[in-house]
């Protein structure tokens, strides 16, 4: 087991998710909490190497100014974290806030330029703190699709765009930039573009450093991860897989936005086409019900045939907390 401070970076660190993050870290390792639900404290790794829980450091950008132990507290009352943790987090939830920086809003400042900051921002975090290494992690509001650009095909024609005074890439993709800039790693938890552009990909490997992720599919889509590779190993072929999903909270108000919606759509669409090796007609609605707050409820109704092509039919229901 490595004992290397490691840096975690989160991008909307002001967040829902990210503050669910800091909380939990900061009462497992008070002894406040179990660590359930964490894949990587599973026995089976425990020969990985990974970095121990007490050696992470939080920090992060965004463009809010909620303190986290408040944003904490709004997580309490809604029934997301303990009202535990407010009392054993709430210094270490401090020290995690006065290291989040100042994210990138768009037209206030040149990309190339922001690029630059944002990065300088993850290199001081890292001298400051004395880190091994920093791992960036997009948790940020789902964004739309990003439409197509020339500067997206290599790294050259990305900076000769910006040597133009261009804006070509999307947020999401302004942060992977910043961080593989910084030569740290990034890993994106949304369905936002993030690194997946050729450019980026280039950048990342002339700096020596990893990407992946393309959401974090922790809810209706985990449920499908498991049911879909079933049907396709029993030989069963999936005719339609429609799913209405209900949520407020943050990501409820973002995903009223049809272009954010389309986005989040395509993430859970392409990733069913994949497992089940075939194109299906798969309808996906996402409504924002404000009193929902942070908990979602999600219904899905599917159709296959079985042996001899007899039709049958399936449904399930998913309710969880989306932070």
């Amino acid at each position: 087991m490595t004992d290397d401070r490691t840096g975690l970076w989160l991008i909307g660190a002001r967040g829902s998710v990210a503050t669910t993050v800091a909380t939990g870290l900061a009462l497992i390792t008070a002894g406040g909490a179990a660590p359930d639900g964490l894949v990587t404290e599973q026995p089976e790794l425990a020969a990985a190497g990974l970095v121990p829980l007490d050696r992470i450091v939080i920090g992060g950008h965004d463009v809010s100014e909620v303190p986290l132990v408040k944003r904490a507290a709004q997580l309490a009352d809604a029934g997301v974290v303990p009202h535990t943790a407010l009392a054993l987090a709430a210094d270490q939830l401090d020290r995690d806030c006065a290291r989040v920086r100042l994210g990138h809003r768009t037209g206030t400042e040149t990309q190339r330029g922001a690029v630059e900051r944002l990065a300088a921002d993850i290199r001081e975090f890292a001298e400051a703190e004395s880190l091994s290494r920093v791992v960036v992690v997009n948790v940020s509001s789902t964004e739309p699709v990003a439409a197509d650009d020339a500067a997206h095909a290599s790294l050259e024609a990305l900076e000769a765009a910006w040597a133009a005074g261009g804006s070509p890439l999307p947020p999401s993709s302004v942060y992977a930039a910043a961080a593989f800039t910084a030569g740290a790693a990034f890993i994106d938890f949304t369905p936002s573009t993030g690194a997946r552009l050729p450019a980026l990909a280039e950048l990342a490997v002339r700096q020596g450093v990893p990407w992946g992720g393309s959401d974090g599919k922790t809810g209706e889509t985990l449920v499908k991860s498991v049911l879909a590779p079933m049907f396709a190993a029993r030989s069963l072929r999936v005719r339609s897989w429609a799913g209405t999903n209900l949520l407020g909270g943050g990501d409820g108000a973002t995903l009223a936005d049809p272009e954010a919606m389309e986005s989040k759509a395509r993430s859970k669409a392409r990733g069913l086409e994949e497992m089940l090796g075939h194109p299906v007609d798969g309808p996906v609605h996402i409504d924002n019900i404000a009193d929902l707050g942070d908990w979602k409820t999600a219904w899905d109704h599917l159709t296959f045939s079985g042996f001899l092509g007899t039709r049958m039919s399936m449904q399930f229901t998913w309710q969880g907390c989306d932070s």
